[in-house]
């Protein structure tokens, strides 16, 4: 058998590229590893994350509960403060109209203390001037009887 040098070259070729594949083949079997250690991974991570969500749908439902819960319990202190509200309008009535009547009150009392006040200033002057003029006559007498006595 005569081998001619395109045969042995087509050998060499074909024994590289058999070299070419087992060193190719290596890092394939390893990344085939990694691939499934990932799918393995990703598998855990689905089974564990079902009940993962399920515990966030349950808390999400509980918060929900609760804000409706604060909803109701802020609209029924909305309904208290308009009551509230409404009994401050209504003592705030009361105390204008309190006001009002004591201010009546006070000028219709206070008028006819004012009265009184000057009627008892007016006497009182009245009764010093009146004892005045009477002291004084008592003196212009002694004197003119002093006067006559003097003359006389």
């Amino acid at each position: 058998m005569a081998v001619n040098g395109g045969q042995i070259a087509a050998l060499i070729a074909a024994g590289a590229f058999l070299m070419l594949v087992i060193v190719l083949a290596v890092p394939i079997l390893r990344l085939r590893h990694t691939i499934d250690a990932a799918t393995d991974t990703l598998r855990a991570v689905q089974v564990r994350t079902g009940p993962l969500l399920d515990n966030v749908h349950l808390t999400v439902d509980n918060v929900n509960t609760a804000l409706s819960q604060a909803h109701v319990t802020l609209d029924g202190v909305n309904v208290q403060l308009a009551k509230v509200d409404t009994m401050t309008a209504h003592a705030a009535s009361a105390t204008a109209n309190i006001s009002n009547l004591v201010t009546v009150v006070s000028a219709a009392a206070a008028n006819p203390l004012v009265k009184a006040a000057a009627f008892s200033f007016g006497l009182r002057r009245a009764n010093a001037a009146r004892r005045g003029a009477e002291e004084d006559r008592e003196v212009r007498s002694t004197l003119k009887g002093q006067r006559k006595a003097r003359k006389g």
